[in-house]
């Protein structure tokens, strides 16, 4: 077994032990001790560096106690979130009373309805799984992609946890394939479109260009579909307020290549008036900018 195995297999065993017990606490009382600890544990880790200088490049108007603020806030909301992945299959977004409060709804119908393709997309923000839960229990076909985890052993055990989160095709080479062959059945797609992408094309956010992976674009525009915007919001604890927004307006210049960055400036711009209004609900920890 090679060293890399060997530290895969180790945090795997500990990821599954954090699993076990906060799936073990009330759904309430596991986000709240886990925000706990990362308040503490964060801000004593090599990567928060990186997460300060990120918050002060992207808004340097923010005074040091409104950057502590958001900084205290960015660790709880992480700890918030991996506590709750347990009860990920407990939640039910669209259930009364339930913890996710819903608007916007309507827009994904309309489109369904209309017999118009969907991509759904949204931002490491608050707890972003919901927005994938929303599709699967809305009773449409959405597959999502996403980022693997580095440990494959750590990344299969989260996609259980994430249970009826849709079809999952991880991004790499596979994944353009992956959402055309969905699209083309007449299926729907769900992205988180704010991490960096070396080989995508600069885009502004935060005032500042920044690798973006132009997929979403490039498949709205071949496919026509309707590119909807879902936010996620912490309300309190462990409970949230998901809200789809009308779709995005289409590009059609007849220059492909600007098209694709005019719709990719407009996610950008969709994504940081969200950060703006709750940064601390964002994960500042991404390498989005050019160092």
């Amino acid at each position: 077994m090679t060293i890399k195995a060997l530290g895969h297999r180790l945090e795997a065993r500990c990821a599954a032990l954090f699993f076990a017990v906060f799936g073990a606490l009330p759904l309430d009382w596991a986000s709240a001790a886990s925000g706990f600890a990362a308040r503490y544990i964060g801000p004593r880790l090599g990567i928060a560096k990186r997460v300060r200088l990120n918050i002060v490049a992207a808004l340097p108007e923010l005074p040091e106690a409104e950057v502590a603020r958001i900084v205290s806030g960015m660790w709880d909301n992480l700890g918030r979130v991996a506590a709750e992945y347990p009860h990920l299959r407990q939640i039910r977004v669209f259930a009364p009373g339930g913890r996710v409060e819903t608007i916007g709804i309507e827009h994904i119908d309309r489109a369904v309805a209309a017999g118009r393709r969907v991509i759904l997309f949204s931002g490491h923000l608050a707890n972003w799984e919901i927005a994938a839960l929303a599709g699967a229990q809305c009773g449409i076909a959405v597959t999502q992609i996403y980022r693997a985890a580095n440990n494959p052993l750590v990344d299969r055990m989260i996609a259980r946890l994430r249970g009826e989160g849709g079809a999952l095709i991880p991004k790499g080479n596979l994944a353009a394939r992956g959402a055309i062959a969905a699209l083309r059945a007449g299926g729907h797609l769900s992205l988180l479109v704010d991490q960096k992408m070396n080989d995508g094309i600069a885009v502004p956010f935060f005032g500042r260009p920044a690798m973006t992976a132009p997929a979403l674009a490039q498949l709205a525009l071949r496919f026509g579909c309707d590119v909807l915007p879902v936010r996620v919001e912490r309300l309190a604890g462990a409970r949230f307020r998901l809200t789809v927004h009308p779709p995005l307006a289409l590009p059609r210049s007849g220059d492909p290549q600007a098209d694709v960055r005019a719709l990719m400036a407009a996610v950008n711009a969709t994504l940081e008036a969200w950060i703006r209004e709750r940064p601390e609900q964002w994960f500042w920890v991404h390498r989005r900018w050019p160092d």
